[in-house]
């Protein structure tokens, strides 16, 4: 008898939850493929604390490989389902396409961020789902930090230490609490000019800071962010988002460079494709985390609707801790429909939260005891320890360092603003050219255990490298006066050519078809380092041959001098906005 194949589509909590039971229950006895984008699970809790430089971003990420052992482990997103076949397809890191056979299937592909329809805010606001995101932001307010302290002008240098998060949900709250804590301490080794100070604002159209919590945790936050400096405003969201700033539903504008998004959350877009029946975008299941209709396929974390059955007509909450508890009670009805045990209903009990806001501030309920001070920092910073599936010694020293060593302010340029849209489907991956974006269409039916096919060069997302857009809204610093003399001094270019013996030119090559991603082509594929290639000789069109002299050899050119290829005037990038 062949051994069943299992396949688990994510490795956020459920999923990463999942596959460790199932491969200590299994004992070998089954294939389980784990298909995620990612190489590891990112322990999403600690990520304000790699945003403010607390934590190093691998501290967050535990290897699958290291900590699944037994599991297969395929690197790609998934982008369409076959449930009469079987089968998942996916793309890899490379642009290939491959497909996954399955007898069971467990859907835990989480969630992503939360959108509104409020004008420029797709455009200029960032989300906190990923660790690009986390890099991003911290790059971006320290360079804002440190623009500031260099800028003469007050208006300027008040906008750029101007830091707007929408959404007092637990995120939120812990980005304002630490983010004022990390400008605070850049301004006390350097001083802004005009005696100004960071300003934090933490906007909400709920009534209290943390909603969805205890009161008696919104009242502990609210308390310690007014004393630290945060503005909070409650009842009040953006109206309107620009590179200048923010319009208020109050009707105030704040000039800011900085808007973060942690609004909350939506289901992965995948669900919606599963053409099964649906929640608010989640995909419903019964108590025992099954698929009606679908005996073999199984969902859980954020992208299921599971039934709350101490509240009935209810759905858990989208919560790491439903989503950690549900990926061990999905593994256990996996291992029950192969008949290896009993099958058991999901069913919670309230453990408590806890919320660190920095340094040895937190608010905490442990089982229904509310805390608060340095005993409630103690016990969130326990309960994160003995949560991680790994990495913990590594996290304790660097807390320790962190208390004894002053904090490193550097930014390191690695995420750009256009590779961390707002608006994505994969808020764990920085997006880069090249990289296929998710599509859709059903399985192969002769496709399985993981076959690929030719690499996908259709509908890949154009990227181009919005950086004067990006210079206008203060994030990136212009280019020197000396390269815009050059490119105002350029001839201008020839022609493209029409024909060219010996067939099509090849691409990407001097005088070849324009090179992908650059001014006037298509975006380029596989370029090492991630980003557009720029200003390549490749790039432009090339003049056409000229005639041979009579005498000469065959396929002999005459010589000609070419000069060396300048910077090229970029005529097709807007004027405003970022991406």
């Amino acid at each position: 008898m062949s051994r069943p194949r299992i396949v688990i589509v994510g490795a956020g909590f459920a999923g990463y939850r999942t596959a460790r039971t199932l491969a200590r229950m299994s004992r070998n006895k089954a294939d389980i493929t784990l298909l995620n984008p990612t190489d590891y699970f990112l322990y999403l809790p600690l990520l304000p604390q790699v945003a403010v430089g607390i934590l190093e971003p691998r501290r967050v990420a535990v290897s699958l490989t290291g900590t699944l052992p037994g599991v297969r482990l395929v690197l790609g997103e998934a982008h369409g389902l076959d449930m009469d076949a079987r089968c998942v397809r996916y793309t890899d890191p490379e642009g290939g396409e491959g497909t996954l056979a399955y007898d069971r299937l467990v859907l835990a592909v989480g969630s992503v961020n939360k959108l509104l329809p409020i004008p420029g805010v797709a455009e200029h606001a960032h989300g906190f789902r990923g660790l690009p995101e986390a890099l991003y932001l911290r790059d971006h307010v320290t360079r804002q930090m440190e623009l500031a302290a260099a800028e003469d002008d007050r208006d300027r240098c008040a906008a750029r230490c101007t830091f707007v998060v929408v959404g007092a949900g637990y995120t939120g709250t812990e980005v304002a609490a630490h983010g004022k804590m990390y400008t605070d301490a850049q301004v006390r080794s350097r001083p802004l000019r005009h005696g100004l100070r960071p300003r934090w604002l933490l906007l909400d159209i709920a009534s209290r800071v943390l909603p969805e919590m205890d009161e008696r945790l919104s009242r502990t936050a609210d308390r310690v962010l007014r004393q630290r400096g945060v503005e909070v405003r409650m009842g009040t969201s953006v109206k309107e988002a620009t590179h200048d700033g923010v319009l208020l539903t109050d009707g105030e504008f704040l000039p800011t460079r900085t808007l973060v998004w942690c609004v909350g959350v939506r289901p992965d877009p995948l669900v919606e494709s599963t053409g099964q029946p649906l929640e608010r975008g989640r995909l419903v299941v019964d108590p025992y985390l099954q698929v009606p209709g679908r005996p073999e396929v199984f969902a859980c974390g954020d992208a299921a609707a599971v039934p709350d059955l101490d509240r009935p007509g209810k759905y858990t909450p989208m919560t790491a801790q439903h989503a950690w508890r549900q990926g061990r009670v999905a593994a256990v009805n996996v291992a029950a429909s192969l008949g290896v045990c009993a099958r058991r209903p999901y069913r919670h009990r309230d453990l408590g939260f806890v919320v660190d806001l920095g340094g040895a501030r937190a608010a905490a309920d442990p089982f229904g005891v509310p805390l608060s001070g340095p005993v409630a920092g103690a016990v969130t910073r326990g309960y994160h320890l003995a949560a991680m599936p790994g990495n913990r010694v590594r996290v304790a020293a660097d807390w320790l360092l962190n208390a004894v060593l002053p904090r490193q302010a550097v930014q390191l340029g690695l995420v750009r603003s256009w590779s961390v849209p707002l608006d994505t489907a994969s808020p764990e991956l920085a997006r880069t050219p090249g990289r296929p974006e998710r599509g859709t269409g059903a399985c192969g039916r002769s496709g399985g255990g993981g076959e690929r096919s030719e690499p996908v060069h259709e509908g890949i997302t154009e990227i181009i490298d919005n950086t004067e857009k990006a210079q206008l809204a203060g994030a990136e610093p212009p280019p020197h006066p000396a390269d815009r003399e050059l490119a105002d001094s350029r001839p201008p270019e020839p022609e493209p050519a029409t024909s060219r013996p010996g067939g099509e030119p090849a691409r990407n090559q001097p005088g070849g078809e324009p090179a992908r991603n650059q001014p006037g082509g298509e975006p380029a594929r596989n370029q090492p380092g991630g980003e557009p290639a720029r200003n390549q000789p490749g790039g432009e069109p090339a003049p056409e041959r000229p005639a041979q002299p009579p005498g000469a050899e065959p396929g002999r050119v005459p010589h000609e001098h070419h000069p060396a290829p300048g910077p090229v005037r970029r005529e097709d990038i807007p004027a405003e906005g970022d991406t």
